[in-house]
């Protein structure tokens, strides 16, 4: 029995003469272990250490740079070139410029991502709602810290949080920033990892510091009472859905559909949108707007444009005379990126460990989190004042006869001995000594030491307080709601985005008014599509055709129809007749392919046209088989435009044959026999992509050539062509049945 390999360990590299020993050789790796040593840890720094925000609402890169900016100085001081906080920043994260400088850009001012910006920016910095609006380099520009930051830093320095290396242990940088207010709730916040993603969405300070401080009074309050729905820096409108935000407030997972706002301009008849939803951008908008057009899906629009400036976002649609502004917009609504949703992932980093929280949850752990600041502050402010009146304890006794201080002093021979002798005259410790031994000699009066002693009591008064708050759990919430009081006052601003309830929304479909009227459909063998009018096509003179072409389907039927197009590639691709503009005989006509976006080197083969998708579909298959498939098969709820494996793609096509029921159809061979075929004789399927059943008995070298649906008087004799069983050899044309007659085959 073979022995069961062990995985094979690292080597130690040697060398022998200068050459490392085993160097070119392939080594055996197994790929779990691979994984295990190699992925698992990028993996798992790219979670911890990248791309998840945690309790205090920050990236890592996020707090990196804040608190490199606050480190220089750039919270209450001058704005510098954002090339000077770049080059900084790369201390604490060795990402690169380009990296840095990006992640500055979203949390500026000039930028306008934020509902709160955390940079004070000058400068080009682009704009969120705008793809190909670029920010300046940032040599150009200038940055400090938004005032807002003020509270992102208070108390950092009085140990509130932890404080880790940097890289290279050259600095520290803080675990968390003591917010003192829910910043992660404050602001969006997106990140993608390994296995996992998180999208924070923003809401309204005042509402998070209203209802944070009432779950601090209540832990069961109503959190929807008091913060209703998000609150977005783009100002777009949301449709608020109860049951949709009941689930986002819940279980942090959930889509919040956004709306655009707009103004109709009587005057100049065309309607401008002034805020649109924060998950598109204006050139999206656009782009999508002039493809309709383009398409005819929408004809009520003559012109639109961009005139974003200095005002903010403008993009102005100008209307065609009579247009309905609202009924255009519902319409734009449903069609664009005018109305989008932004999906909700509340993962956040909860001491390391990824955790998706509902919004109650998510203010309750940053409850938490400050609990624990708040008391780490105060016990370092005690130990501060404990420090101090230790220190002014010992001022007290030398208070008491300054001159004996003096003469020992004096009467030390050694330097050394000064504070040994002075604990030893006063009964001090040597804190309290040393620090009598460092007064300056202009000092040693009564006035200094009677006025740096008479703050003892008030010492002793604050430290009660301060002892008193470590061991009430109550004072120490007092105070963080006190706090988000200021903040909220400070800070607060109206909301930008207002709720549109259900019931001032019109979510009922409209049924879209196509003009119907009667049409001729024609399809070209090349794949050119005409739609003319009667009156038209009795005005017009020949079909214009391509060299070579000719028209392979010619239809009379109504404007609003369905249009089916069958390709080489087993695909159907779906159309609506009025999508299509009415032409002339003498124009080419649109070319499918094109027009519907197929693949590459894919050709429509059949145009089928229907309302009802009533009927049956025959595909004859060049081995003789055929499949009988009903059309409505291919109707779709909704309103699709591409259905794959619309027949079976083992064998290649040879036709294709529609009636609106059961009848004889003609199966022509490459032989030249012919079959008289009832499609009652072949067994509806259901499923599109059946092989069928063998109809023709095919002799070597030849294949089934055409199936075309049977016009009486085409045969002299039908009898001859038909059979009892299935599959059938045919039989070959009749001297009576002349070529003249079988020319509509």
């Amino acid at each position: 029995m073979a022995k069961k390999k062990k995985n094979p360990q690292k080597p130690e590299l040697a060398k022998v003469n200068g050459v490392i020993e085993g160097a070119g050789e392939v080594a055996e790796q197994h790929i779990v272990s691979s994984i295990q040593e190699n992925f698992m840890p990028y993996a798992m720094s790219l979670i911890l250490s990248r791309a998840i925000p945690e309790i205090d609402g920050f990236k890592p890169s996020h707090r990196k740079l804040l608190y490199m900016m606050y480190k220089m100085g750039l919270l209450n001081g001058a704005r510098t070139k954002s090339a000077n906080i770049v080059g900084a920043t790369m201390k604490l994260n060795p990402h690169g410029d380009a990296a840095i400088y990006d992640t500055m850009v979203r949390m500026s001012r000039g930028y306008e991502a934020l509902l709160h910006p955390y940079v004070d920016s000058k400068g080009n910095f682009g704009k969120f709602y705008s793809r190909d609006m670029a920010w300046a380099a940032s040599r150009y520009t200038e940055a400090k810290l938004d005032k807002l930051c003020t509270e992102l830093f208070k108390d950092i320095d009085k140990d509130t949080v932890d404080f880790v290396d940097n890289y290279d242990n050259t600095m520290k940088e803080p675990m968390l920033l003591p917010a003192t207010f829910p910043s992660v709730l404050i602001n969006s916040n997106t990140g993608i990892a390994v296995g996992m993603a998180s999208n924070i969405c923003s809401f309204n300070l005042k509402e998070v510091c209203e209802t944070t401080a009432a779950l601090i009074r209540d832990p069961d309050h109503d959190v929807m009472s008091t913060m209703p729905a998000p609150d977005f820096s783009g100002g777009a409108s949301i449709v608020y859905d109860e049951e949709v935000m009941k689930k986002v407030y819940e279980t942090g997972r959930g889509s919040i559909r956004l709306r655009a706002k707009y103004v109709y301009d009587k005057k100049d008849n065309c309607i401008d949108i002034t805020a649109i939803p924060y998950s598109t951008n204006s050139e999206s908008i656009i782009d999508k707007v002039i493809e309709l057009v383009k398409s005819g899906k929408v004809k009520e629009i003559s012109d639109i444009r961009d005139e974003t400036g200095l005002d903010g976002l403008k993009i102005t649609i100008d209307l065609k005379r009579g247009v309905d502004a609202d009924k255009l917009m519902k319409k734009l609504y449903k069609l664009t990126p005018l109305e989008d949703t932004y999906a909700c992932n509340f993962n956040v980093l909860i001491g390391g460990t990824p955790m998706v929280l509902g919004v109650k949850e998510l203010l309750d752990e940053w409850i938490a989190f400050r609990i624990e600041c708040v008391r780490r502050r105060t016990f370092y402010d005690l130990n501060k004042k404990k420090d101090k009146l230790h220190l002014l304890k010992g001022l007290e006794k030398i208070l008491l006869d300054i001159d004996k201080a003096i003469k020992i002093v004096r009467e030390t021979d050694e330097e050394a001995e000064v504070v040994p002798n002075l604990m030893i005259g006063f009964g001090i410790d040597e804190i309290q000594a040393e620090y009598v031994a460092e007064i300056k000699l202009r000092h040693l009066n009564r006035e200094y030491i009677l006025k740096r002693t008479k703050d003892i009591e008030d010492l002793e008064n604050e430290i009660a307080e301060l002892e008193a708050i470590l061991k009430s759990r109550s004072r120490v919430k007092t105070i963080i709601v006190n706090e988000l009081k200021e903040v909220a006052e400070k800070y607060g601003q109206e909301r930008k985005c207002e709720i549109i309830y259900n019931d001032e929304t019109d979510d009922e479909e409209d049924i879209e008014e196509v003009p119907d009227y009667p049409v001729h459909l024609f399809f070209t063998k090349e794949g050119y599509f005409k739609k003319i009018t009667p009156l038209s096509l009795r005005m017009g003179g020949e079909q214009k055709l391509k060299e070579g072409d000719e028209i392979a389907e010619a239809i009379e039927f109504s404007n609003n129809c369905d249009l089916l197009f069958f390709t080489n590639k087993a695909q159907c691709y779906k159309a609506k007749a009025y999508e299509f503009a009415d032409t002339k005989a003498s124009v080419l006509g649109e070319y499918i392919p094109a027009k519907l976006q197929m693949d590459e080197g894919e050709v429509a083969v059949k145009m089928i046209a229907t309302k009802d998708y009533k009927g049956i579909i025959l595909f004859g298959f060049d081995n003789g088989k055929i499949a009988k498939v009903p059309l409505s098969a291919y109707e779709t709820k909704t309103n699709r435009k591409k259905l794959t494996k619309a027949y079976c793609e083992k064998y290649n096509i040879a036709d294709i044959a529609f009636a609106t029921e059961d009848s004889e159809f003609i199966v022509s061979a490459s032989s030249g026999r012919m079959l008289l075929l009832h499609s009652a004789l072949l067994n509806l399927k259901t499923t599109r992509n059946t092989q069928g059943v063998a109809v023709l008995r095919l002799k070597k070298g030849h294949r089934l050539f055409s199936i075309k649906e049977y016009a009486e008087g085409t045969f002299s004799k039908p009898s001859r062509y038909r059979t009892k069983s299935l599959p059938a050899l045919g039989a070959l044309p009749s001297p009576d049945d002349t070529s003249e007659q079988l020319s509509i085959i």
